[in-house]
């Protein structure tokens, strides 16, 4: 602050950054939620702010729009900050590991020696383009694809899965063609939309949110799926 800059000739690009880093405590005071920068700040090195502003997004929409058409179930709402805010923090996490990294003091020079060494590594490359693109972010742990991104499938028929969420709804993929999936599923016709396909080596069901989030793999009860992100049944208490 206060230091003069003299420019010369005539710059084609001009902007200014620092280390900042925050966090919000909570993504959600009453009817107020914080998603994109209002939510968090860091270093742009890496080039991670704008998809995880968008991944705030995708994950706020559809839970707000269902809350305020009044057929949200209990609790969703606050799914978002549990989601969010840990993602966020592993992205400040590893910013500030980069700007670790980029200090050129000679102390550090073994530490980025053992770095490029560790990057000749397949599992590390992978290990980290997964945490920079966003692709490794998923909710909860398990063995199954729940709480995962969906894969990219191409179906027989339907295409490829990443163009059935043009209309911002939850989709069923009927990977087995299995009429007892669609029977329960109707309950929820109107919020769903059902896609019958077969790829080749997926098992399945899969029930996706409309953030292309995989909210049930056939682990459990598929009623008791939809009921806890969609809401009770068309007929049931609270329609």
């Amino acid at each position: 602050m206060g230091r003069p800059i003299e420019i010369t000739g005539r710059p084609a690009w001009m902007t200014r950054f620092t280390d900042n880093t925050r966090l919000a405590g909570d993504y959600r005071e009453g009817r107020v939620l914080l998603a994109g920068d209002a939510a968090h700040v860091h270093s742009p090195f890496g080039g991670q702010g704008l998809n995880l502003g968008l991944q705030d997004a995708a994950n706020l929409g559809w839970k707000l729009a269902a809350t305020l058409a009044g057929r949200a179930p209990g609790g969703l709402i606050d799914t978002y900050a549990a989601e969010r805010r840990p993602v966020a923090a592993r992205v400040l996490h590893n910013t500030r590991a980069q700007i670790a990294l980029m200090n050129p003091v000679p102390e550090r020079t073994p530490l980025y020696e053992l770095f490029a060494e560790l990057m000749d590594l397949d599992q590390v490359n992978r290990f980290l383009a997964e945490m920079i693109s966003g692709v490794g972010v998923h909710y909860g742990a398990g063995r199954t694809l729940t709480g995962h991104f969906v894969p990219d499938l191409t179906l027989e028929g339907p295409g490829r899965v990443r163009d059935l969420f043009a209309a911002g709804r939850p989709v069923l993929l009927d990977l087995t063609d299995d009429p007892a999936v669609r029977k329960t599923a109707a309950g929820w016709a109107g919020r769903l939309d059902v896609v019958t396909g077969s790829p080749a080596g997926t098992p399945g069901p899969l029930l996706v949110r409309p953030d292309g989030y995989v909210a049930w793999a056939g682990e459990r009860n598929l009623e008791e799926a939809l009921t806890e992100w969609f809401g009770p049944p068309y007929g049931g208490a609270g329609k």
